[in-house]
């Protein structure tokens, strides 16, 4: 009995010590609480009320009648989207896009980290980061009219410079194949840099003495950079790799925008494309807001089903 009441007042003065804990560290940090209001007030405006308008995707939305005006026709406007042609082009190529680029754009990353990690010459390694993270923050305008100028089949840098070697001239960005190749390629140069970041902070992580000991046994670079390196940052790689998955139905309107021209067709309709044209150019909202609405919720799963299987694998996963 007597330890019984002993653990009660314990677990009594413990609550009242985290009580008055939090009202301490309140009175103490009220300054940066308050600045926390603002991207917390950004957040729930943006993120979380305006969820209110997926309604639309039920609704036959007319934006005089406005939300609660406009009349409610459930999974009709789904059927609708399903049932036309350029939905099923728009999710093949999708798909296709964004499959090869995360077979490209996620491991070259991964490459270049380890590359990096390996040059001693701490000069020359910086000098090659900056510029290989510049790319990243160039807007996806500037990079289309740099690619146009570069690669255009008239009058492009590249394509002027085989001419000169006696080639033929290349149609990259006006032949829909050469376009799809051009257009992976572009990408991993404009996020190489920049996605190696992270796989260098964890690869400064690891722990020297694991080198240490693979050169005792014998280990070269390459051994040691898949014996060693590879299995430490393992776990930043399948994580990355389950919040990349989330985005395969989705994919950059502005790269696509950016690269397209009236020569390329084939590959150039997919699902944010097609928001655009069925909401912003034909003003159907309640048709982009389903295809949206359809497009996150298939990434939610891929994200749910990724997590579920590495966890099979023996990973943490990230729920």
């Amino acid at each position: 009995m007597a330890t019984s009441d002993a653990k009660n007042v314990t677990a009594l003065s413990l609550s009242k010590k985290y009580k008055w804990g939090i009202y301490h560290y309140l009175r103490r940090d009220w300054q940066l609480y308050v600045l926390l209001l603002i991207p917390l007030a950004m957040v729930l405006t943006f993120k979380y009320a305006s969820m209110f308008g997926l309604t639309i995707a039920f609704k036959d939305y007319k934006i005089a009648r406005g939300f609660w005006g406009s009349e409610w026709v459930g999974f009709e406007v789904f059927k609708e989207i399903f049932a036309k042609p350029d939905f099923g082009r728009a999710i093949r190529n999708t798909l296709m896009l964004n499959i090869l680029d995360l077979m490209f754009s996620f491991t070259m990353p991964i490459v270049l980290a380890l590359i990096l990690n390996e040059v001693k010459n701490l000069m020359f390694k910086r000098m090659n980061q900056t510029l290989l993270y510049l790319p990243h923050f160039l807007s996806w305008v500037i990079i289309g009219a740099i690619a146009y100028q570069l690669l255009s089949e008239g009058n492009g840098m590249v394509n002027n410079l085989i001419e000169k070697l006696a080639g033929i001239r290349i149609p990259f960005l006006q032949e829909d194949t050469n376009w799809v190749i051009s257009y992976l390629a572009i990408g991993v140069w404009q996020s190489m840099g920049w996605g190696s970041i992270i796989y260098l902070a964890a690869i400064s992580g690891i722990n020297p003495e694991m080198y240490e000991a693979a050169i005792v046994d014998g280990a070269g670079r390459w051994r040691k950079m898949w014996n060693v390196t590879l299995p430490s940052i393992r776990m930043t790689i399948v994580t990355l790799l389950i919040l990349s998955l989330g985005g395969v139905m989705g994919g950059s309107f502005e790269r696509i925008m950016a690269l397209q021209n009236k020569a390329t067709t084939e590959f150039t309709t997919t699902i944010p494309v097609l928001v655009y044209r069925w909401g912003i150019e034909s003003g159907n909202f309640s048709r982009a807001t389903a295809l949206g609405l359809f497009q996150s919720i298939i990434g939610l799963v891929l994200v749910l089903v990724a997590d579920r299987i590495a966890k099979k694998l023996g990973e943490d996963g990230l729920i």
